[in-house]
């Protein structure tokens, strides 16, 4: 077999002691592989790359669209990104696999039989990092979901599911209050989740689902969500499952995959050769999988499996009812190179010679009508009372227009506010067509509007005395609102 090229960064912390561990025993297995060596991380950022990769480094990741990585140090404070998710977003990694698998009794964990996987979308939401202070009291974060984003993460879940002989997929979102974005989630879930009637679907809401990962994860087989719900509770499953230390992912996209374990660089262990690789060698695992060498990863995975049966453990899982000789670093690897064709007598095993690659199938944008009908106008002002702020307001709309509403942190203050809401120096006002009206239903007509008028607005307001931090523009799709109501609206 023609070896593969990898490109591989030994990272910060304990990142060169479990890499140089992780490629050993990959070397001892057979693994077809050519490492290139990158470095990234901490010493890059301090020598003046910000974004702590340099480009040769980018030229070989184009070159192999291979990447094992170790864990890296984001230096604190001088602002400065994590080059994770810049690795993931500049690249297209749309897709986060975490698997997360009970090896109970020899790991204890209370939930012995839990195999699941969490496919988290790895490019949007609050991690598209669009954040700004608008007034003295408040901070903002965009959190931004796209359609074809959610349609490309939610078909790699069935791809995956159905690929892996998984049998189930749940959807968790949070669409009961982020009505559009993530009900766009939610949408989407169930128009794709119509292709796969062979997998059973369910969604829950992230609370209650996050909860209920955590009190009884045997019901669960794939879990699909937005970002930050991923982040989280891909970390409530692993540790779980027995221990972080022990879980790897992989970072798909189009151009590049990238395998990692999910723990950090932990400095405060470094050198001392005392780290479990067993996180970076599941995420080489799947790495191979990825590029063809499935039954070297099924050779590993038996003989990783069949250690840790064994007792020989790591100090961070080493339990003296379960161990039967602490390790390090070096002595794990070499157990588990002793053990190469040798199967594990308890622990399930995973088969890694079925996994096929993913198709990423093109995005077909639809031919929605919009049209401008309002805007939303947010203004810094630190008075106490919205009937004043408001009164204010209505003298300075101009033709054409009128003021429907003000809230303050999503809350309707004005018309009609309560006196007990407590309000902010950050005020969203909405305007509209003043030929608006609400139909016996309770939803609104909102006749289109020209958006010089928007201008007139934000221009007399701002004559006005008022300052204008921000201005968000309403429209409607197919004659359906683009925009949430107030709460209280």
């Amino acid at each position: 077999m023609q070896k593969v090229p990898v490109t591989v960064a030994y990272g910060d912390g304990i990142g060169p002691e479990i890499m140089a561990a992780t490629l050993r025993i990959l070397e001892a297995a057979g693994a077809q592989i050519e490492t290139e060596t990158i470095e990234i991380g901490e010493n890059v950022y301090l020598t003046g790359h910000t974004s702590g990769i340099r480009e040769d480094a980018w030229e070989s990741l184009r070159r192999t669209k291979v990447f094992l990585k170790a864990p890296i140090t984001t230096p604190q404070g001088k602002g400065y990104k994590s080059l994770n998710v810049t690795i993931r977003k500049t690249m297209g990694l749309f897709a986060n696999v975490r698997p997360a698998r009970a090896m109970h009794p020899y790991v204890p964990s209370t939930h012995p039989d839990m195999d699941l996987v969490v496919v988290r979308e790895n490019e949007e939401d609050l991690y598209a990092g669009i954040e700004h202070r608008q007034t003295t009291d408040v901070m903002q974060c965009l959190k931004l979901i796209t359609r074809p984003g959610t349609e490309r993460i939610i078909r790699f879940a069935f791809d995956y599911a159905r690929n892996n002989g998984r049998k189930k997929v749940t959807c968790m979102v949070k669409d009961n209050i982020m009505k559009i974005t993530d009900g766009l989630f939610h949408r989407v879930f169930k128009e794709v989740g119509a292709e796969y009637p062979d997998i059973e679907q369910d969604v829950r809401i992230i609370d209650i689902g996050a909860a209920l990962l955590a009190d009884s994860p045997e019901r669960f087989d794939v879990v699909v969500t937005t970002n930050l719900y991923g982040d989280i509770v891909s970390d409530i499953t692993a540790q779980i499952a027995g221990s972080v230390g022990l879980a790897g992912s992989s970072n798909i996209g189009e151009h590049l995959a990238m395998f990692e374990a999910i723990h950090g660089s932990a400095p405060d262990i470094a050198g001392q050769k005392i780290a479990n690789p067993s996180g970076l060698l599941n995420g080489a695992l799947q790495m191979l999988a990825h590029i063809g060498q499935g039954d070297v990863a099924n050779k590993i995975h038996h003989a990783w499996l069949r250690t840790l049966e064994d007792g020989i453990h790591t100090a961070d899982i080493y339990d003296e009812s379960h161990s039967t000789q602490k390790v390090n670093t070096d002595a794990f690897a070499s157990a588990v190179i002793e053990r190469l064709g040798q199967s594990p007598q308890n622990l399930k095993t995973e088969d890694y010679s079925n996994s096929k690659p993913m198709t990423i199938a093109p995005y077909e944008r639809a031919n929605d009508t919009k049209e401008l009908v309002g805007c939303d106008v947010f203004i810094d002002w630190q008075g106490a009372d919205a009937d004043i702020i408001g009164q204010q307001l209505e003298a300075l709309t101009t033709e054409g227009i009128k003021l429907k509403m003000i809230t303050n942190r999503g809350v309707k203050v004005y018309p009609n506010g309560f006196p007990e809401t407590f309000c902010t120096d950050h005020w969203r006002c909405r305007f509209i067509s003043d030929s608006a009206t609400q139909a016996a239903s309770g939803g609104w007509d909102y006749p289109a509007l020209k958006f010089e008028s928007i201008l007139n607005l934000q221009s007399s307001i701002s004559k006005g005395g008022l300052e204008v931090i921000k201005t968000e523009n309403l429209y409607k799709f197919d004659g359906q609102p683009g925009f949430s109501m107030g709460q209280g609206e």
